[in-house]
């Protein structure tokens, strides 16, 4: 199990010493994070980025994310140009050792939450999705400022981009996606680059935007679009799991044995029966996933691509980035570690579960 970690830069409160002393860890997820989407990473800021996470003994090969620039999803004119700064990116991160490149094709709206702070059993607190929440926000007159949205737009610019939105629909998301892979992926191969398409978070639309990445006959149109081995998933089980239609561990043995799993975001949800979701611990029993069943899918069919624990509640009174402290990523790490190197102790004695 290649472990990871995901790592904000100097402005992010957990350092790389401290990640470093975590067992098993092998690398730091990281990007350029002051640079606008659709603009040129420059070389210097890749290399200084690289530099700084050896300097911990870290190898940096996963890049999490390079944004897609909303004009490649809207099918706008000027989508060329912001592609072909894409396909340079690929290159220049290329030619600094990464290896995967995990990206969205969400319209608007990253990661999307309705509180950070959710007050749990134990005194923790997480992530949470009420829909009662988002009903109680009118998106006509209210400051946009749920997590995951784009602060950098005014409101005006966010409604007439929501209404651009809704009137391309999910096929014309689709069909731009299209254009956008036939124009990355022969980048991507030239330069062996597995790109690690994300599964929408949570896998619906909200406020009516068009969401396509988020069930299995979706993903299954999506990888059909090109054969190359580089085209791939970034296999989500907490984004995926937050809809109870989806069987994880199925998609994970499906999509691990094709080989169209680069990189894995492992975690876990827990259901409420009306859909709402919270983010617990990432033990089976925490929450709703089985998340044994889910690495011993992913074991079994040879996947050897990066990993990392994703979103954590905050323990232990530890106070930073919502989903992102120390504390209970750390716990991950080991718990999925452990699970890993028991799948490995029974197989060397012939015993390992089906």
């Amino acid at each position: 199990m290649n472990m990871q970690f995901r790592w904000y830069g100097k402005e992010d409160p957990v350092s790389l010493s401290y990640i470093r002393q975590i067992p098993g860890m092998k690398g730091i997820v990281s990007a350029v994070y002051d640079v606008p989407a659709g603009d040129l990473w420059p070389e210097e800021s890749i290399a200084h980025l690289k530099e700084e996470i050896e300097l911990h003994d870290l190898a940096f090969e996963v890049v999490e994310s390079l944004p897609v620039h909303e004009d490649i999803k809207l099918g706008k004119p000027s989508r060329d140009a912001y592609i072909e700064h894409y396909q340079e990116n690929i290159r220049r991160l290329a030619r600094h050792g990464v290896k995967v490149i995990c990206y969205n094709f969400m319209p608007v709206l990253d990661w999307t939450r309705t509180q950070l702070d959710f007050p749990l059993a134990d005194q923790s607190t997480t992530l949470v999705y009420f829909q009662h929440q988002l009903e109680q926000m009118d998106i006509e007159k209210d400051r946009f400022s749920l997590p995951g949205w784009d602060t950098s737009y005014t409101q005006e610019e966010m409604r007439k981009l929501m209404a651009a939105y809704r009137a391309l629909g999910a096929e014309g998301l689709f069909e731009n996606l299209d254009y956008f892979l036939g124009n990355i992926l022969p980048v991507a191969a030239e330069e062996n680059m597995n790109m690690a398409l994300h599964p929408d978070d949570p896998p619906w639309n909200i406020f009516g935007l068009p969401r396509i990445v988020s069930c299995e006959e979706q993903i299954d149109r999506i990888l059909q679009l090109d054969e190359r081995s580089q085209h791939g998933l970034t296999f989500c089980s907490g984004s995926l799991g937050c809809n109870a239609k989806n069987d994880v561990p199925s998609l994970a043995r499906k999509y691990a044995k094709k080989g169209r799993i680069h990189f894995a975001h492992l975690r876990n949800v827990n259901l409420y029966e009306n859909g709402d979701f919270e983010e617990s611990a990432h033990l089976s029993s925490a929450g709703s996933l089985d998340m044994g069943a889910i690495v011993n899918a992913l074991f079994k069919e040879g996947f050897a691509g990066y990993v990392r624990p994703d979103h954590g509640r905050m323990i232990f009174g530890e106070t930073g980035r919502p989903g992102y402290g120390l504390y209970d990523r750390a716990l991950g790490a080991m718990y999925l570690q452990g699970m890993w190197e028991g799948l490995q102790i029974h197989t060397k004695k012939g015993q390992v579960a089906t």
